[in-house]
């Protein structure tokens, strides 16, 4: 914002004038020592410039160290460390220095005053820079606690400023040592807030050990020259009696190496999570594949290499009846031999013939190795997944995965391929059945009807009034789609809009949305909350939807009287906002689960409101996925940054204009191909006007 960049100018100015004058009075009160004059006057003088200092420098940080939004934490600590931390080292080689500079050049009696107040200079950038990272990382993820415990702290530690501005000693007074000894303990409590270090992955987090180790490297080397002059008789002024001073430097040092031990100690289970994330990234993959209007083909594939990358299999092929599908040789890996395929298949119909239950239950051999048939291959590889790919009518085919080593697959490895397995014969089901289902003339007719009353459902105008502009667009990839958009008028200051995609297509899709539409009409007389709806929205869908399906859905609450937005997320794509006052473009990372999926009270725990105050020109972009996921010749995805930009170029538009251009870039992206069905609405808010 303008007003910050003024305040950060301002701030530069102040403390670079401070910086300046407070050695001039420092080299003064040197001077007077040296000559036996005094003046009482001079040193409370120092107190008010390092007050002012320290202020312009901390507050020229707080304005200028940016709100963290992205997962990309190594870059702030690489900014502490450059931009602060060397100023340690750079000190480290002045104290070297010292020493044969003043006895060989200079042997003046004010160099050491001079070079303490360069350290002093440097020692509260690195602070202000470190304080306000920390800041960053804390409230990363922030809830409204910590957000209110980060603000008193920020007061709390400030207000010891007034102690050397008013010239009070400190040490003596019992009562100041103890509120002192009470701030230490909040910082203490303060650097326990370690959520971001949650979202490194293994590469990250050792390099935020390396930087948080060189960061905390700088802090006691900061703290040594604090106190190494303290008692030298040339120094003039020391700052070990600021309490400022010693308390930010106690919390960064603390923060720093809370960080430091959290992140080598989740080293040994990063692998782990990192592995079930993306275990849970194939399997949402696997559910959304008819969505993406994808084959039999891509089903399969997209199968093998996410139960390849799962268990780590250092082979395995995939059948389709008796055929071999796919094999190794498609990711990367080495081919499995085909004397080594012959005997495997060999080895697991003699099972079967022993076990005739076996034939649709997954099979596990850890001792392939141990086994006399098998060692005259001499065949690297000692354990054995067989996965049946079948439903209770029909067998598609095997997977068949190989590893090294011995007793190589463990239970939840097992647990997730089978997961694979099965919502992979789901979705080929659910292919075929769309597939017959199109080519009957009177499914056609009955899509041309469902698509009539679709389009007749989907509001064509919003109400038109002075404090917001909106335009829409909804375009279905086929007959009948699945995304839907509506509003309720709830009050004279209070609008409903919600934004919705149900998963598959056709007239169920269709059906699904009508009862969701339903839903939103019936629950919004109620008045509920964003995340109130969900809940119950949830609820109640459980008892409609197959198990198979689910909806995804955003519900936004505008008040334009008290100019906010309450909105929650239930799986939908991420909120697009256009910040007017920090020129800022940016997502809103909320968190929420679709609709259907989890069908017990316990989804309530997994969905949250996010409130937001609106300015005049701010712009919100609401979209389902088929236009971030529009594809062109390549299989290149539009994704979300191509749409973040648009909208950095486009804001200054009416809410049309910005509409239409968005839906030309990718329509001119996508040459026109409409892979899934694509609906937007953009929100353009404009002055507050008076409630008649």
């Amino acid at each position: 914002m303008p007003q910050d960049k003024t305040i950060k100018q301002l701030c530069f100015l102040t403390g670079s004038v401070s910086w300046v004058l407070l050695l001039g009075n420092v080299l003064f009160l040197a001077h007077q020592g040296h000559t036996g004059q005094a003046n009482a006057a001079v040193p409370y003088l120092n107190n008010l410039l390092s007050v002012v200092f320290i202020l312009s420098v901390f507050l020229h940080q707080r304005y200028n160290v940016p709100i963290q939004r992205s997962e990309e934490f190594t870059s702030p600590l690489w900014g502490l460390f450059v931009k602060g931390g060397l100023g340690a080292y750079l000190c480290l080689l002045l104290h070297l220095f010292y020493p044969s500079l003043n006895q060989r050049w200079v042997n003046s009696p004010y160099l050491l005053d001079i070079f303490y107040q360069i350290f002093f200079g440097l020692l509260v950038y690195f602070l202000a820079k470190a304080f306000y990272t920390w800041r960053q990382l804390i409230l990363y993820h922030r809830t409204k606690d910590v957000q209110s415990q980060w603000k008193w702290f920020e007061i709390l530690v400030y207000l010891s400023l007034l102690v050397p501005l008013l010239n009070v000693e400190y040490m003596q007074q019992v009562f100041l040592l103890l509120d002192l000894a009470l701030l230490l303990g909040y910082s203490l409590y303060m650097s326990v807030h370690q959520r971001w270090v949650a979202f490194l992955t293994l590469d990250k987090k050792w390099a935020c050990i390396f930087l948080l180790t060189a960061i905390l490297a700088s802090g006691v080397l900061f703290a040594n020259f604090l106190f190494l002059y303290t008692d030298s008789p040339e120094l003039e002024v020391d700052y070990t009696d600021n309490p400022f001073i010693l308390l930010t430097l106690a919390f960064v040092f603390l923060y720093a190496l809370v960080s430091l031990l959290v992140s080598l100690f989740s080293l040994p289970t990063s692998r782990v999570f990192e592995q079930r994330n993306a275990d849970l990234l194939s399997f949402q993959r696997l559910s959304h594949t008819i969505q993406q209007g994808q084959n039999e083909e891509e089903v399969y594939k997209m199968l093998f290499e996410s139960a390849i990358k799962a268990t780590g299999a250092d082979a395995g092929w995939l059948e389709i009846g008796d055929t071999p599908h796919l094999d190794t040789s498609h990711v990367g890996g080495t081919k499995v031999d085909i004397e080594v395929q012959t005997w495997v298949k060999a080895l697991v119909k003699k099972v079967q013939e022993q076990d005739k239950t076996i034939q649709d239950r997954v099979y596990v051999n850890g001792d392939l190795g141990l086994t006399p048939e098998f060692r005259p291959l001499d065949s690297p590889y000692n354990s054995l997944l067989l996965v049946p790919l079948a439903s209770s009518k029909r067998r598609y085919g095997h997977l068949y995965l190989l590893l090294e080593l011995e007793q190589g697959f463990d239970p939840d490895t097992i647990s997730v391929v089978q997961s694979f397995a099965n919502q992979t014969v789901l979705t080929i089901e659910n292919l075929r059945l769309v597939q017959e289902s199109l080519q009957n003339e009177r499914y056609k007719e009955e899509l041309k009807i469902a698509s009539l009353v679709q389009d007749r459902l989907n509001p064509k105008t919003f109400p038109t009034d002075t404090w917001f502009d909106i335009s829409t667009y909804s375009q279905a990839a086929k007959e009948v789609g699945g995304d839907f958009y509506d509003y309720l008028q709830l009050s004279k200051s209070r609008i409903a809009i919600i934004i919705g995609d149900v998963s598959g297509k056709g007239i169920s899709a269709a059906f699904h949305m009508a009862q969701m539409k339903g839903i939103f009409h019936g629950l919004m007389q109620q008045d509920l909350l964003p995340d109130e709806f969900m809940i119950q929205a949830n609820s109640a869908l459980s008892r409609c939807l197959e198990r198979t399906s689910f909806i995804t859905s955003s519900l936004y609450i505008i008040d334009y009287e008290m100019q906010g937005v309450s909105f929650a997320r239930a799986g939908h794509c991420h909120t697009l906002y256009y910040n007017s006052m920090i020129e800022d473009t940016f997502y809103f990372q909320t968190e929420g689960l679709g609709l259907g999926i989890v069908r017990d009270p316990s989804y309530a725990k997994r969905i949250h409101r996010l409130h937001y105050d609106y300015n005049p020109n701010d712009v919100m972009v609401i979209y389902t996925d088929g236009i971030v996921e529009a594809r062109n010749a390549r299989q290149d995805e539009y994704g979300e940054e191509r749409l973040k930009y648009m909208l950095s170029q486009t804001y200054h538009l009416e809410a049309e204009d910005i509409k239409s251009a968005i839906i030309n870039d990718v329509s001119d992206f996508s040459n026109d191909t409409l892979h899934d069905d694509q609906t937007l609405l953009v929100i353009k808010f404009k002055q507050r006007q008076p409630i008649i």
